[in-house]
């Protein structure tokens, strides 16, 4: 958990002290504090092992899948706001479709020819800062306000590829690369970025936001290190593979016979003869191993404020 306070979320949370000294906190009543729920729709992108490079900016937008969320957001101070979210979406890749055959540095990608779908439940909180202040109520809000934010968020994820018959299985049971103990279902992310929000009326606000999560997992493509060693696929895998020989295979090949696939980067191993002799042997490399996978939700979202209850001073 050392590693949760990035530069990012230093930065918000730096910015959020220097917008609120004591004076000012004081003189942002509670009578001008308010909240607010939220709908958004979004879309979600992911950088890791099975995209077009194996760098953090790299991500395909034909990979794009939706996201939807919630949100309830309090207003503390004129430029600081605390956010509660949960959102569901999926990420997908596909080595057939991202990786290209000809280039030097990708043919490993496209002839490993790995693909997954992961569904990705979050709850994240949240520092809102606004880059344009507002001292009075939420009447008299700006129309137009940029802001950044970072925060901490939580999530369940399970990566899954697809098989000759055409169905999807999870791979984190699968042990796809002999880990002993697989990998937590569970991961911590660091979500941070920016948006701009738009007062539509006394009630209603819309925002455009981007937002990286910067996790601290490898496997959201159950893609990070080498093929397992010999013997150690399971019953199951046997059971949606079709069984015969497939030891030290990575999950989702289709055994000795490999220059065959299902032309939809189903995770088939497009060949081992040639320059690709000996390719998913035992402890051969499946994928970096040396980065952790991140993804990126970017949308609209639509706030509704939930009218505070002022009270009028009481006159002796």
């Amino acid at each position: 958990m050392k590693h949760i306070f990035t530069y990012p979320t230093a930065l918000v949370l730096g910015l959020a002290l220097l917008a609120t000294p004591k004076a000012e906190a004081q003189q942002f009543s509670k009578r001008k504090q308010y909240n607010s729920i939220g709908f958004s729709l979004n879309a979600m992108n992911y950088f890791g092992d099975v995209t077009p490079e194996t760098n953090f900016t790299s991500f395909r937008f034909g990979a794009t899948r939706p996201n939807v969320g919630v949100s309830i957001t309090r207003r503390f101070y004129p430029r600081v706001s605390g956010r509660l979210a949960l959102s569901y979406g999926r990420i997908t890749g596909d080595d057939a479709k991202a990786a290209n055959q000809s280039d030097p540095d990708a043919r490993f990608r496209y002839n490993r020819n790995m693909s997954f779908r992961n569904d990705l439940l979050e709850l994240s909180g949240t520092v809102i800062v606004d880059l344009i202040e507002n001292r009075n109520n939420y009447l008299k809000r700006p129309d137009f306000v940029p802001y950044v934010f970072a925060g901490i968020a939580g999530f369940y994820h399970n990566p899954q590829g697809l098989t000759k018959q055409g169905d999807y299985v999870a791979l984190q049971p699968l042990k796809t690369e002999g880990q002993s103990d697989g990998y937590s279902l569970v991961q911590f992310s660091i979500p941070f970025g920016g948006g701009v929000r738009y007062r539509i009326n006394r009630n209603f606000d819309a925002s455009l936001e981007i937002g990286w999560r910067k996790t601290f997992t490898d496997y959201l493509d159950d893609v990070s290190g080498a093929y397992a060693p010999a013997g150690s696929l399971t019953t199951p895998q046997q059971i949606y593979f079709g069984g015969g020989n497939y030891n030290a295979t990575a999950s989702l090949t289709d055994g000795p016979s490999s220059n065959t696939f299902d032309g939809d980067g189903g995770g088939i191993t497009r060949s081992r003869t040639g320059d690709f002799a000996l390719f998913d042997t035992p402890g051969a490399k499946r994928g970096t191993g040396d980065r952790t996978d991140w993804y990126i939700v970017t949308g609209l979202s639509l706030n509704y404020i939930l009218t505070p209850r002022i009270k009028n001073p009481k006159f002796r």
